[in-house]
Protein backbone atom coordinates (compact mmCIF):
# COMPACT_ATOMS: atom_id res chain seq x y z
CA UNK A 1 0.00 0.00 0.00
CA UNK A 2 1.38 3.51 -0.91
CA UNK A 3 2.67 5.60 1.87
CA UNK A 4 0.48 8.62 0.90
CA UNK A 5 -3.02 6.19 0.28
CA UNK A 6 -6.10 7.97 2.11
CA UNK A 7 -6.74 6.18 5.17
CA UNK A 8 -9.93 5.14 5.67
CA UNK A 9 -10.76 5.98 9.56
CA UNK A 10 -13.62 4.15 11.78
CA UNK A 11 -14.42 4.90 15.38
CA UNK A 12 -14.99 1.96 17.45
CA UNK A 13 -17.19 2.77 20.63
CA UNK A 14 -17.40 -0.05 23.36
CA UNK A 15 -19.31 0.48 26.58
CA UNK A 16 -20.60 -1.70 29.62
CA UNK A 17 -19.15 -3.44 32.70
CA UNK A 18 -15.76 -2.84 33.52
CA UNK A 19 -13.50 -6.29 32.93
CA UNK A 20 -9.91 -7.51 33.00
CA UNK A 21 -8.85 -8.27 29.48
CA UNK A 22 -11.63 -5.99 27.20
CA UNK A 23 -8.97 -3.56 25.65
CA UNK A 24 -6.61 -6.75 24.44
CA UNK A 25 -9.36 -8.79 23.30
CA UNK A 26 -10.61 -5.73 21.06
CA UNK A 27 -7.29 -4.68 20.30
CA UNK A 28 -6.19 -8.65 18.92
CA UNK A 29 -9.17 -8.49 17.30
CA UNK A 30 -8.69 -5.80 14.59
CA UNK A 31 -4.96 -6.22 14.53
CA UNK A 32 -5.98 -9.78 13.69
CA UNK A 33 -8.18 -8.49 10.76
CA UNK A 34 -4.81 -5.98 9.17
CA UNK A 35 -6.41 -2.54 10.71
CA UNK A 36 -3.97 -0.46 12.13
CA UNK A 37 -5.11 1.44 15.78
CA UNK A 38 -4.22 4.93 15.29
CA UNK A 39 -5.78 6.02 19.21
CA UNK A 40 -7.57 4.65 22.02
CA UNK A 41 -8.88 6.16 25.31
CA UNK A 42 -10.75 4.73 28.00
CA UNK A 43 -12.04 4.97 31.46
CA UNK A 44 -13.69 3.51 33.76
CA UNK A 45 -16.10 4.94 36.25
CA UNK A 46 -18.77 3.33 39.43
CA UNK A 47 -17.74 0.21 37.40
CA UNK A 48 -18.37 1.16 34.10
CA UNK A 49 -15.98 0.77 31.01
CA UNK A 50 -15.80 3.63 28.31
CA UNK A 51 -13.56 3.34 25.56
CA UNK A 52 -12.98 4.80 22.07
CA UNK A 53 -10.85 2.98 19.82
CA UNK A 54 -9.87 5.03 16.47
CA UNK A 55 -8.61 2.81 13.51
CA UNK A 56 -7.65 2.50 10.23
CA UNK A 57 -9.67 0.17 7.88
CA UNK A 58 -8.17 0.56 4.50
CA UNK A 59 -5.84 -2.74 4.73
CA UNK A 60 -8.63 -5.26 6.48
CA UNK A 61 -8.82 -8.07 5.43
CA UNK A 62 -12.12 -9.00 5.56
CA UNK A 63 -15.64 -6.35 4.56
CA UNK A 64 -17.18 -3.63 6.64
CA UNK A 65 -20.04 -6.19 7.27
CA UNK A 66 -18.13 -8.63 8.34
CA UNK A 67 -15.92 -6.70 10.71
CA UNK A 68 -19.25 -5.08 12.38
CA UNK A 69 -20.95 -8.30 12.44
CA UNK A 70 -17.54 -9.66 14.59
CA UNK A 71 -17.38 -6.92 16.64
CA UNK A 72 -20.90 -7.12 17.68
CA UNK A 73 -20.59 -10.76 18.47
CA UNK A 74 -17.33 -9.82 20.80
CA UNK A 75 -19.46 -7.01 22.34
CA UNK A 76 -21.90 -9.71 23.36
CA UNK A 77 -19.32 -12.22 24.87
CA UNK A 78 -18.48 -9.32 27.18
CA UNK A 79 -21.57 -8.29 27.32
CA UNK A 80 -20.96 -4.59 26.11
CA UNK A 81 -22.66 -2.13 23.74
CA UNK A 82 -20.63 -2.08 20.88
CA UNK A 83 -21.16 0.78 17.94
CA UNK A 84 -18.81 1.28 14.73
CA UNK A 85 -18.45 4.65 13.45
CA UNK A 86 -17.27 5.54 9.96
CA UNK A 87 -15.52 9.13 9.22
CA UNK A 88 -16.65 9.54 5.85
CA UNK A 89 -20.36 8.24 6.70
CA UNK A 90 -21.84 10.17 9.64
CA UNK A 91 -24.56 11.20 9.33
CA UNK A 92 -24.87 14.47 10.72
CA UNK A 93 -27.11 14.92 14.36
CA UNK A 94 -30.40 16.76 13.19
CA UNK A 95 -31.05 19.44 15.89
CA UNK A 96 -33.97 20.97 17.23
CA UNK A 97 -33.44 24.40 19.50
CA UNK A 98 -36.45 25.61 21.62
CA UNK A 99 -36.42 29.31 22.51
CA UNK A 100 -38.93 31.80 23.98
CA UNK A 101 -37.72 35.46 23.48
CA UNK A 102 -34.31 36.28 25.31
CA UNK A 103 -31.76 35.58 21.92
CA UNK A 104 -28.43 35.67 23.76
CA UNK A 105 -28.67 31.73 23.30
CA UNK A 106 -29.59 31.32 19.98
CA UNK A 107 -27.64 33.55 18.58
CA UNK A 108 -24.50 32.00 19.76
CA UNK A 109 -26.20 28.28 18.67
CA UNK A 110 -26.33 29.42 15.38
CA UNK A 111 -22.74 31.20 15.02
CA UNK A 112 -21.87 27.82 16.24
CA UNK A 113 -24.33 25.63 13.36
CA UNK A 114 -22.13 27.55 10.81
CA UNK A 115 -19.32 25.72 11.78
CA UNK A 116 -17.49 23.22 9.29
CA UNK A 117 -16.23 20.87 11.70
CA UNK A 118 -19.09 20.54 13.75
CA UNK A 119 -21.11 17.36 13.45
CA UNK A 120 -24.56 19.13 13.32
CA UNK A 121 -27.62 20.20 11.58
CA UNK A 122 -29.88 22.50 13.15
CA UNK A 123 -33.29 21.48 11.06
CA UNK A 124 -35.46 24.29 13.10
CA UNK A 125 -36.08 26.49 16.31
CA UNK A 126 -39.49 25.95 17.95
CA UNK A 127 -41.05 28.73 19.78
CA UNK A 128 -44.18 30.27 22.23
CA UNK A 129 -43.19 33.68 20.84
CA UNK A 130 -42.35 35.14 17.59
CA UNK A 131 -39.50 37.21 18.73
CA UNK A 132 -36.60 35.42 17.60
CA UNK A 133 -38.35 34.50 14.14
CA UNK A 134 -35.58 37.12 11.91
CA UNK A 135 -32.76 35.61 14.06
CA UNK A 136 -33.99 32.12 13.01
CA UNK A 137 -34.54 33.26 9.18
CA UNK A 138 -31.27 34.77 8.59
CA UNK A 139 -29.62 32.01 9.52
CA UNK A 140 -31.53 29.90 7.28
CA UNK A 141 -33.14 27.84 9.53
CA UNK A 142 -37.16 27.19 9.68
CA UNK A 143 -38.68 28.88 12.75
CA UNK A 144 -42.33 27.48 13.99
CA UNK A 145 -44.17 28.51 16.83
CA UNK A 146 -47.27 28.60 18.88
CA UNK A 147 -48.25 30.47 21.76
CA UNK A 148 -48.38 29.03 25.41
CA UNK A 149 -50.64 32.07 26.58
CA UNK A 150 -51.32 32.47 30.35
CA UNK A 151 -53.58 29.69 30.64
CA UNK A 152 -53.66 25.75 31.60
CA UNK A 153 -55.68 25.15 28.19
CA UNK A 154 -53.23 27.29 26.63
CA UNK A 155 -49.97 25.71 28.23
CA UNK A 156 -51.57 22.10 27.09
CA UNK A 157 -51.97 23.08 23.86
CA UNK A 158 -48.50 24.21 22.97
CA UNK A 159 -47.15 21.31 24.38
CA UNK A 160 -49.15 18.65 22.52
CA UNK A 161 -48.19 21.16 19.53
CA UNK A 162 -44.91 20.69 20.20
CA UNK A 163 -44.78 17.01 20.87
CA UNK A 164 -46.19 16.48 17.72
CA UNK A 165 -43.70 18.51 15.89
CA UNK A 166 -40.57 16.87 17.45
CA UNK A 167 -41.94 13.68 16.27
CA UNK A 168 -42.26 15.17 12.54
CA UNK A 169 -38.76 16.39 13.09
CA UNK A 170 -36.77 13.37 14.73
CA UNK A 171 -34.22 15.24 16.37
CA UNK A 172 -31.02 13.58 17.56
CA UNK A 173 -31.08 16.58 19.86
CA UNK A 174 -32.91 19.05 21.93
CA UNK A 175 -31.74 22.18 23.15
CA UNK A 176 -33.33 24.51 25.91
CA UNK A 177 -32.27 28.22 24.64
CA UNK A 178 -33.87 29.99 27.79
CA UNK A 179 -36.75 28.01 26.77
CA UNK A 180 -38.55 28.93 30.02
CA UNK A 181 -41.44 26.05 29.99
CA UNK A 182 -41.18 22.90 31.71
CA UNK A 183 -41.25 20.00 29.28
CA UNK A 184 -43.84 17.32 29.91
CA UNK A 185 -42.54 14.04 31.00
CA UNK A 186 -43.63 12.52 28.41
CA UNK A 187 -41.44 14.88 25.89
CA UNK A 188 -38.29 14.17 28.83
CA UNK A 189 -38.87 10.40 28.45
CA UNK A 190 -39.10 10.38 24.35
CA UNK A 191 -35.49 11.94 24.28
CA UNK A 192 -33.91 10.29 27.24
CA UNK A 193 -30.23 12.32 27.33
CA UNK A 194 -31.03 14.01 24.49
CA UNK A 195 -32.54 17.63 25.87
CA UNK A 196 -29.65 20.03 26.87
CA UNK A 197 -30.88 22.84 29.48
CA UNK A 198 -28.97 26.14 29.96
CA UNK A 199 -29.79 27.09 33.99
CA UNK A 200 -28.30 30.29 35.22
CA UNK A 201 -27.04 29.51 38.39
CA UNK A 202 -24.46 26.71 39.70
CA UNK A 203 -26.68 23.93 40.55
CA UNK A 204 -27.37 22.48 42.95
CA UNK A 205 -27.56 26.64 44.47
CA UNK A 206 -30.31 28.83 43.05
CA UNK A 207 -32.93 26.36 40.75
CA UNK A 208 -36.09 27.67 39.66
CA UNK A 209 -36.50 31.19 38.62
CA UNK A 210 -34.92 34.05 39.24
CA UNK A 211 -31.45 32.93 39.73
CA UNK A 212 -28.81 35.78 39.62
CA UNK A 213 -31.46 37.97 41.67
CA UNK A 214 -31.05 35.18 44.61
CA UNK A 215 -27.23 35.35 43.71
CA UNK A 216 -27.09 39.04 44.19
CA UNK A 217 -29.72 39.48 46.89
CA UNK A 218 -27.45 36.27 48.69
CA UNK A 219 -24.51 38.21 48.67
CA UNK A 220 -22.24 35.20 47.55
CA UNK A 221 -19.24 36.58 45.34
CA UNK A 222 -19.28 33.86 43.09
CA UNK A 223 -22.29 32.79 40.93
CA UNK A 224 -22.36 31.22 37.26
CA UNK A 225 -24.35 28.73 34.82
CA UNK A 226 -25.16 25.43 34.28
CA UNK A 227 -25.34 23.16 31.13
CA UNK A 228 -27.48 19.60 32.26
CA UNK A 229 -29.34 16.80 30.11
CA UNK A 230 -33.08 17.35 31.25
CA UNK A 231 -34.68 14.86 33.77
CA UNK A 232 -38.15 14.86 35.39
CA UNK A 233 -36.73 16.57 38.28
CA UNK A 234 -36.43 19.90 37.33
CA UNK A 235 -32.90 21.58 37.42
CA UNK A 236 -31.67 17.87 38.64
CA UNK A 237 -30.34 16.34 35.49
CA UNK A 238 -26.74 15.03 34.96
CA UNK A 239 -24.27 18.24 34.88
CA UNK A 240 -22.49 18.67 31.58
CA UNK A 241 -20.81 21.83 31.92
CA UNK A 242 -20.63 24.86 34.65
CA UNK A 243 -18.46 28.21 34.16
CA UNK A 244 -18.25 31.05 36.82
CA UNK A 245 -18.03 34.94 37.20
CA UNK A 246 -17.46 36.89 40.30
CA UNK A 247 -19.74 39.51 41.65
CA UNK A 248 -18.03 42.27 43.23
CA UNK A 249 -20.06 43.23 46.36
CA UNK A 250 -21.11 46.66 46.75
CA UNK A 251 -20.58 47.25 43.17
CA UNK A 252 -22.38 45.81 40.46
CA UNK A 253 -25.76 46.37 40.57
CA UNK A 254 -28.27 43.16 39.83
CA UNK A 255 -28.54 44.16 35.94
CA UNK A 256 -24.81 43.86 35.75
CA UNK A 257 -25.09 40.92 37.31
CA UNK A 258 -27.49 39.30 34.53
CA UNK A 259 -25.85 40.83 32.08
CA UNK A 260 -22.70 39.19 32.73
CA UNK A 261 -24.41 35.82 33.23
CA UNK A 262 -26.27 35.78 30.03
CA UNK A 263 -23.05 36.02 28.27
CA UNK A 264 -21.64 33.24 30.03
CA UNK A 265 -24.74 31.21 29.71
CA UNK A 266 -24.91 31.35 25.80
CA UNK A 267 -20.76 30.35 25.48
CA UNK A 268 -21.57 27.80 28.48
CA UNK A 269 -24.73 26.07 26.35
CA UNK A 270 -22.88 25.91 23.00
CA UNK A 271 -19.92 24.22 24.20
CA UNK A 272 -22.01 21.57 25.63
CA UNK A 273 -23.95 20.91 22.42
CA UNK A 274 -20.56 21.09 20.06
CA UNK A 275 -19.36 18.35 22.73
CA UNK A 276 -22.74 16.22 22.70
CA UNK A 277 -22.41 16.90 18.91
CA UNK A 278 -19.14 15.14 18.62
CA UNK A 279 -19.89 12.79 20.57
CA UNK A 280 -17.48 13.35 23.27
CA UNK A 281 -19.93 12.87 26.32
CA UNK A 282 -21.79 9.79 27.60
CA UNK A 283 -24.38 9.55 30.58
CA UNK A 284 -23.24 6.98 32.63
CA UNK A 285 -25.11 6.25 35.89
CA UNK A 286 -26.65 9.42 35.93
CA UNK A 287 -23.20 11.65 35.70
CA UNK A 288 -21.62 12.70 32.41
CA UNK A 289 -18.28 11.26 31.10
CA UNK A 290 -16.02 12.90 28.19
CA UNK A 291 -14.69 10.79 25.78
CA UNK A 292 -12.72 11.21 22.96
CA UNK A 293 -15.52 11.36 19.85
CA UNK A 294 -13.85 11.19 16.54
CA UNK A 295 -13.82 15.08 15.98
CA UNK A 296 -11.84 15.33 18.81
CA UNK A 297 -9.01 12.01 17.82
CA UNK A 298 -8.33 13.45 14.75
CA UNK A 299 -7.38 16.92 16.33
CA UNK A 300 -3.90 16.11 17.50
CA UNK A 301 -3.30 18.35 20.65
CA UNK A 302 -7.11 19.18 21.39
CA UNK A 303 -7.13 20.49 25.24
CA UNK A 304 -10.63 21.97 25.38
CA UNK A 305 -12.15 18.65 26.38
CA UNK A 306 -12.64 18.58 30.22
CA UNK A 307 -11.04 15.56 32.18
Amino acid sequence: MPENAVKVMALISVQGRDQKGVVARFATFVAERGINIEDTEQRVLSGVFVMNMLVDIREMTESLDQLITGLLHLGQELSMEVRVTLQQLRRPRRVVVLVSREPHCLETLLTVAAKQDLNGQFVAVLANHPTLEPLAKVAGVPFHWKASGTTAEAKAQHLTWLAHTLKSLEPDLIVLARYMQILPTEIVQAYRWKIINIHPSLLPHFPGANPYRQAFESGVRVTGCTAHFVTEALDQGPIILQDVFHINIGQDTAAEVRTRGLELEAQTLAKAVTFFLNEELVVVEGKVVFKPGISALLRPGNKDRPE
